[in-house]
């Protein structure tokens, strides 16, 4: 399963959900989605914007699990 580590890496920098969005400019709603892992695509823009803002690498953010898929 892939995943999204923005919360690893928002307790990691000691940052808040609150800063994330604030620095994202984005909905509420779909970044928490986001964060939930509980989307289903991500822009290329959207990762260069949280690569920037989190000082980071793509692999930073995006993660591969193995093991069943959520709805499994």
């Amino acid at each position: 399963m892939i995943q999204v580590n923005v919360k690893e890496l928002l307790k990691k920098q000691k940052k808040t959900k609150y800063w994330f969005v604030k620095q994202m400019e984005g909905g509420y709603q779909s970044l928490t989605r986001m964060m939930e892992n509980q989307t289903t695509g991500i822009r290329f823009d959207t990762l260069e914007k949280m690569c920037d803002i989190f000082n980071c690498e793509i692999g930073d953010i995006i993660v591969r699990k193995k093991g069943k898929k959520k709805n499994e």
